[in-house]
């Protein structure tokens, strides 16, 4: 893996932040976009611009096939049996919250049970709040081990035949904890469960398979793999889908209607109410080009060999506090001894890397750290060792900084 020329096609990288080379250190938050995934948007807008699906002139059918065409890259990229799977949306809080929309107000009752864990997103917390409250279903957590891991023995004596549904991240976002998820399915399944998978930070790092995975839903977005913002995908199982009532009504996703009636098109369209994100969807299919063409199991291994090497270094220094597992996904969450997260990413920022600092929208997991907030620092196939020794610099004068003030 030539990580020189990747660098090469992401044009950001090549700037100066505050008299700095520029270290972008957030990628867990969103990342950076290719020359291939900015130039497919761009073509699109000053080439074939059109709404899809209605018109029958050149554009909107070329807008059409390259739309649908990013839904097949996507069903190929995950592993899906069929493009009827591959929903649209704008990203994985709208995914989530269709599935707890659409699926669960319509499937629970009092007595039934939500399965979550502590370590999750808001958006992977709060929608199964709702539902709960809605439906009289009793929403469970299943706790964490010391190391910020989950063990299946905690999964087997949480998840009972009253479980209904399990939801749970891929891969933590602030712990880098990746979860065994073909394991935790099959225990759902055992009880009759479905599950829905948080795959925001999975889907970018590691190859997906649904299909291996038997998950029922596995939702990620694409502006943390490449893609532009406001793009997102729904994976769901047809079986699933086709009984499920959508939560957008509007154009393009309705079959006839009538003036008391309506019905509403076949999967998949019957999701995407409105003109949908075309740009978006088109941006994600060349973002997809892109990881393939890199390779996700390259990524992986590259991106491991960071984490462990920025595991090994920030260990090297004194008074700070790492939060996770030993061995992790692309990222590493800290404090520095007596010093804010805020302060920390604002003398790092004034060096030119960029981390992100505060609770990462998982409050519920600073509570269970004993901690108000956390900085972090995230990788993708773009980062470098070296990134990595600014880095530790950055935090050597970031102790010094406020050794000096205190």
């Amino acid at each position: 893996m030539d990580v020189k020329a990747i660098r090469e096609q992401f044009p950001i990288l090549n700037q100066e932040v505050n008299g700095h080379p520029f270290v972008y250190l957030d990628s867990s938050a969103t990342s950076q976009k290719p020359k291939a995934v900015i130039e497919a948007v761009d073509t699109y807008y000053r080439n074939y611009n059109s709404n899809v699906h209605r018109g029958v002139h050149t554009l909107g059918t070329k807008a059409t096939e390259a739309y649908e065409g990013a839904r097949e890259k996507v069903r190929r990229f995950i592993h899906a049996s069929s493009t009827a799977e591959v929903i649209f949306t704008r990203g994985t809080t709208t995914s989530i919250n269709t599935v707890a929309y659409s699926y669960a107000r319509a499937n629970l009752k009092p007595g039934d049970e939500i399965v979550i864990t502590p370590m999750e997103h808001h958006s992977n917390i709060i929608p199964w709040q709702q539902a709960a409250k809605s439906t009289g279903a009793t929403l469970k957590y299943i706790p964490l081990q010391e190391d910020g891991t989950i063990s299946l023995d905690a999964v087997r004596q949480t998840v009972t035949n009253q479980t209904k549904l399990v939801a749970i991240t891929h891969i933590s976002n602030v712990l880098g904890t990746v979860n065994p998820i073909k394991e935790i399915a099959r225990i759902a399944h055992d009880h009759g469960a479905v599950i829905l998978i948080d795959g925001a930070q999975g889907a970018p790092h590691m190859k997906v398979d649904v299909q291996d995975l038997d998950c029922d839903f596995y939702t990620f977005s694409g502006h943390k793999m490449g893609a532009p913002t406001g793009i997102g995908v729904m994976y769901g199982k047809k079986e699933l889908l086709e009984n499920m009532e959508p939560v957008e009504f509007g154009g393009e996703m309705i079959d006839f209607v009538n003036l008391y009636d309506s019905t509403w098109k076949e999967l998949p369209w019957k999701f995407e109410g409105g003109t949908p994100i075309i740009a978006g969807a088109i941006g994600l299919g060349a973002a997809i080009d892109f990881l393939n063409q890199v390779g996700m199991e390259e990524i992986t291994a590259h991106e491991q060999k960071l984490a462990d090497y920025a595991m090994q270094q920030m260990k090297t220094i004194d008074g700070i506090k790492i939060y996770g597992p030993e061995k992790r996904a692309a990222l590493v969450t800290f404090n520095l001894e007596d010093v804010h997260p805020h302060d920390t990413a604002t003398v790092l920022d004034a060096e030119g890397i960029a981390v992100r600092a505060g609770h990462h929208c998982a409050q519920p997991l600073m509570r269970w750290l004993d901690v108000t907030a956390t900085a972090r620092a995230s990788f993708y196939m773009y980062n470098t060792e070296k990134d990595i020794d600014r880095l530790i610099d950055g935090l050597q004068i970031t102790k010094e900084y406020f050794g000096n003030v205190f």
